[in-house]
């Protein structure tokens, strides 16, 4: 299975290198853009509401977040060296996290069918299946982990250039953080710490604006595969490698600190924004 070629003026605007995507991630990636094709219209066609919210809301909000994860994850996965990515193990280990995606999808979509919840369900069944999704998440977090150390050890040299650097920091960070905050999440009754009394939420991220709320924590430790190689991308040129390596370092654990803060606000039962 060769790599898909990616030679775009998006990559060359991004300061990229020529790269390509892993065909493995990005067709899962695709694939969930694709299904949203069932979904966006049954926004529209169902009424019916759980929790307040339509039904097909949540199942729309993780559809976007796995394509954005997995499209995302498959362009980083290009600029590896092709023995790294190619080989029989990584394969099958990619195949794997596609499969608990697909899963994961499945799990949220069959809850959002029957207008009853996926997580925090106490009933039998759903409970068992919370369990096993649970395992599906974390294969699919490690896929970040796998490929940040892949970089940390590519021949390009993380130490040497501050783009591999930041993809190496970003995607290790996304495992480690993600990992803790979503095991504390999920261990949880519900999201919220602290009982809201109006609903107030923010636009679109829907985080209550009275009481904590964990998935602020969790929505920051998912997007450090972004943030960190942003800074990468911003240095990346810098005729100073080492000042560029050190301003990737900065951003790194200022990011950390960023996304542990919100974490403690909210097990401290502080909105982030009130």
């Amino acid at each position: 299975m060769s790599l898909v070629s990616c030679d775009t003026p998006t990559n060359r605007l991004l300061w990229l290198p020529n790269t390509a995507v892993e065909p493995i991630l990005f067709r899962i990636g695709l694939a969930m853009v694709l299904s949203l094709v069932v979904t966006v219209p049954a926004l529209f066609l169902d009424d019916r509401t759980f929790q307040g919210q339509n039904v097909w809301i949540k199942p729309i909000k993780f559809q976007i977040a796995l394509a954005i994860y997995f499209l995302t994850l498959s362009v980083y996965a290009g600029m590896l060296p092709h023995r790294v990515i190619a080989s029989v193990r990584m394969r099958v280990f990619l195949i794997i996290a596609s499969l608990a995606a697909i899963a994961e999808m499945l799990w949220i979509g069959g809850a959002a069918m029957f207008a009853t919840a996926s997580h925090y369900n106490t009933g039998p069944v759903m409970s068992i299946i919370y369990g096993a999704m649970g395992v599906a998440a974390i294969i699919l977090t490690s896929v970040s982990l796998v490929l940040g150390l892949a970089f940390w050890k590519a021949d390009r040299g993380v130490a040497k250039d501050p783009l591999y650097l930041s993809l190496a920091l970003g995607l290790l960070l996304t495992f480690v953080l993600t990992v803790p905050i979503a095991g504390v999440l999920s261990s949880m009754p519900g999201h919220h710490i602290g009982v809201p009394i109006t609903g107030e939420a923010l636009p679109l991220m829907g985080w209550s604006r009275e009481v904590g709320d964990l998935r602020v924590g969790h929505f920051f430790a998912t997007h450090a595969l972004h943030a960190v190689p942003l800074v990468g991308v911003m240095v990346a040129r810098m005729a100073n490698r080492s000042l560029g390596n050190r301003l990737v370092w900065a951003s790194a654990v200022a990011y950390a600190a960023l996304t542990l803060g919100t974490f403690l606000q909210a097990l401290w039962a502080q909105p982030f924004i009130s």
